[in-house]
């Protein structure tokens, strides 16, 4: 049988990466990816067994390239941090890799749980990031700080999976917060030589909200929908105002030094 390694990319997640290393045990290496992490991330990883590799951020894209690197299997399951492999995804790769793949490549189906329910709308089911399982040498990502694609190195089809995995993208809405700001930053780069105005931003965002709200159905997820898509809207708008930002470079205006005066 063809062996796995499974690559979980962390960073300040000691209260994730237990959880995601414990849904890979099955696989014949689980390589940690950790961008030198404060919070005991790797201790903890090394603790179930796992291979801790040290790659500083540049970006999504490279770091997802230096993971692949570090697999010594046959094939690759990518697994972030805030997923865990199920059950069912688990037997499925193994009958997979059992037999006679038809693809070298495979996208895999994410269910999301979010603000204590399943998300059905929102686009967010069935959820689709870069493929995740993949013979090596098939595929490699593109160099983008976020949102990264990939390309293909091989002719065979793309495959899907049936089974899903599962995601927990926040633990609470502090983490929302967290990552519209880091990713909206990460983004802006990716604007770079287009024409962005506040107003634009403001269109955006806008969009960004409708869309999952109301095209992508997010309304029949309650209020974890409505976050969602606000989420989404603050993330949009902020990161083509952060754009904007970078190409007015504002500085406040000068000032002159100012001393005591002194009296005759």
């Amino acid at each position: 049988m063809q062996t796995i390694s499974a690559y979980i990319l962390a960073f300040n997640e000691a209260e994730k990466v237990k959880a995601a290393a414990e849904s890979l045990l099955w696989a014949d290496e689980i390589v940690v990816v950790d961008s030198h992490s404060t919070d005991g991330t790797a201790e903890i990883a090394a603790t179930l067994g796992a291979r801790v590799v040290q790659v500083p951020f540049v970006g999504f894209g490279d770091l997802r390239n230096r993971a692949v690197e570090a697999c010594r299997c046959d094939w690759i399951f990518s697994l972030d941090a805030d997923e865990r492999c199920t059950a069912a995804v688990r037997d499925e790769i193994l009958r997979l890799l059992a037999g006679a793949p038809a693809s070298d490549v495979y996208r895999v189906p994410r269910r999301s749980f979010m603000m204590g329910r399943w998300i059905g709308g929102s686009g967010w089911y069935p959820n689709f990031r870069q493929p995740q399982l993949f013979r090596k040498g098939s595929l490699r990502y593109t160099l983008e700080p976020v949102h990264e694609g990939y390309e293909l190195l091989t002719g065979k089809p793309l495959g899907t999976l049936r089974n899903a995995i599962w995601q927990f993208p926040f633990r609470n809405l502090e983490e929302v917060l967290r990552k519209a700001n880091r990713y909206s930053s990460l983004g802006a780069a990716k604007l770079a030589g287009k024409r962005i105005s506040m107003a634009g931003a403001l269109g955006h965002g806008c969009w960004s909200f409708l869309k999952h709200y109301i095209f992508k159905l997010g309304f029949i997820d309650g209020w974890a929908g409505f976050v969602i898509a606000f989420g989404n809207f603050e993330g949009t708008f902020y990161r083509y105002a952060k754009r904007y930002e970078q190409v007015q470079n504002w500085s406040p205006p000068s000032s002159e030094p100012l001393r005591r005066e002194v009296k005759s």
